[in-house]
């Protein structure tokens, strides 16, 4: 079964933990990362100058930080179909690391 792969070819910061996204298939996102910023790979982007320091990957073509945190384009492509799994995810490390 194969499924599309999906390319980010640019961003731009549009508020605050928000990155309004564009995909190689002409289609884009805004999504808000905040809610999703917990554990030990995300929760260090809470700190908004580290999470400004996004860039592309040249190579694989999707979101990374200098912390190593990224996100599959395919996700970041479809955001809505997994933006509530990944939130109650993040609600659940927090807990863990309360």
């Amino acid at each position: 079964m194969s499924h599309p792969i999906h390319r980010v070819v640019e961003f731009e910061i549009a508020a605050p933990y928000v990155l309004r996204i564009r995909f190689d298939d002409g289609t884009s996102q805004r999504i808000n990362f905040q809610p999703v910023l917990a554990g030990e790979l995300y929760a260090p982007l809470n700190d908004l100058n580290l999470f400004n320091r996004v860039s592309i990957d040249p190579e694989v073509r999707t979101l990374v930080w200098p912390n190593g945190a990224d996100f599959d384009p395919a996700t970041l492509h479809d955001w809505s179909v997994h933006e509530k799994a990944l939130c109650e995810r993040a609600k659940r490390w927090q807990m863990v690391q309360a």
